[in-house]
């Protein structure tokens, strides 16, 4: 069975072709930077690989070039649509509706429309997806796997907000949790590293959207997004914890409208606003020419991520093991050389010979005597969602 899974996220489009139950990658690639004239396209297989810098202005003009590229009839991997039996989308936010891998009907698309207000950076590019895959892959079953789903085992202390309980009794205010296919996975990859020594884990999911899970015993109890998947860390574009009185003063004494101050938190604010980058790469290169606004932004960040660590440790009762993972925890070394940085009383120290090497592998990047594990794991959301699709249909 051939299983196309397609991770959307607020600015990328990650896909891989996986043939199941063996598990293997016929082709992956990934589109960054969707919405500029500089947008990059990759796709590999064993024999080829394509890179592309082109203008992607939006999902759909990407998913289109993600389908052209399959077919290609020199360095494509399918003769025929037909070919793909399951469609796996990542799908941010389910919210009271979903807590279960689902297959994709018209009342599930229209649930999913419905909670474009809780995620508009994601919610909106996954329906898309949905929507053109249907066209692309008519007869291929389409499944729509869910981030907040990892964090149904949070538990009612965690996830509640203190404001009158008619609020989460009847219109479902609550914390839901996001990213949660890639906390699943490389929770699961640092139990089976570690063994029995992995009961307390903070995973660290840190791309152009972050968050931060505590769990325990393989469960997640508590994480750093929220409602909506624009609390909690610095992100890209996205401010992260703020003092939600701001949001009144921004109404009431600078005039914003509702939806201008929602473009404002979700779309200007993080990494961008404070640096006018949104991409890490762009920040850190800045910051080592000298940029003050860049090099603050990084402290910022990091300092954040070091507060979870904190109180998550807390919840836990202890630490065993710390898991940077994604886009940004794989792959800077500074970020996590700065997020370790003077967190001894915590047992983390850092091997920073180590932690400046490139692996594609599970690693420890800890000192020897290191009382908690650091460990690097690369997520592999698409594999979790083939899995999960796969499941769907055989159970």
């Amino acid at each position: 069975m051939q299983v196309l899974v397609l991770n959307s996220g607020s600015s990328s489009l990650k896909y891989q072709l996986i043939s199941m139950p063996e598990e293997t990658v016929l082709c992956s690639g990934i589109i960054e930077r969707i919405g500029l004239d500089d947008a990059i396209f990759k796709y590999k297989t064993d024999k080829n690989s394509v890179d592309l810098v082109t203008s992607i202005p939006n999902h759909k003009v990407g998913l289109e070039l993600v389908a052209k590229q399959l077919l290609d009839a020199e360095t494509g991997i399918i003769k025929s649509t037909d070919d793909i039996a399951v469609v796996g989308h990542r799908v941010v936010h389910g919210g009271k509706y979903f807590s279960d891998t689902t297959e994709i009907t018209e009342e599930v698309k229209e649930k999913i429309k419905a909670l474009i207000s809780l995620a508009p950076l994601h919610n909106p590019a996954n329906l898309e997806g949905i929507i053109v895959a249907e066209a692309i892959f008519p007869n291929a079953k389409q499944v729509a796997v869910f981030d907040t789903a990892f964090h149904q085992s949070i538990p009612e202390k965690a996830y509640l907000y203190a404001i009158p309980k008619a609020y989460s009794d009847e219109h479902n205010i609550r914390l839901y949790g996001f990213h949660g296919t890639s906390h699943k996975y490389v929770s699961e990859k640092a139990t089976e590293y570690l063994g029995d020594k992995a009961s307390n884990v903070i995973t660290i999911h840190l791309g152009n959207g972050c968050s931060m899970s505590a769990v325990k015993d393989g469960k997640c109890i508590d994480h750093s997004l929220g409602f909506s998947p624009v609390n909690g860390l610095i992100m890209g574009t996205r401010s992260g914890d703020i003092d939600q009185s701001i949001i009144f003063y921004l109404a009431k004494k600078l005039n914003y409208s509702l939806d201008e101050i929602n473009t404002l938190l979700q779309k200007k604010s993080g990494m961008l606003g404070l640096t006018g980058y949104s991409d890490l790469r762009d920040i850190q290169a800045e910051a080592e020419k000298g940029n003050k606004d860049c090099q603050l932004a990084l402290a910022m960040n990091t300092y954040r991520i070091k507060k979870y660590i904190g109180s998550y440790a807390a919840v836990l009762n202890g630490l065993d093991a710390i898991v940077f993972t994604a886009g940004i925890g794989e792959n800077s070394d500074v970020i996590r050389e700065m997020v370790c940085e003077d967190m001894d009383f915590f047992g983390l120290e850092l091997n920073k010979e180590e932690n400046a090497k490139r692996s594609g592998e599970i690693r420890e990047i800890n000192l020897p005597t290191s009382k908690a594990k650091i460990l690097v794991i690369p997520t592999n959301e698409e594999l979790e969602i083939a899995k999960q699709s796969v499941d769907l249909f055989e159970n």
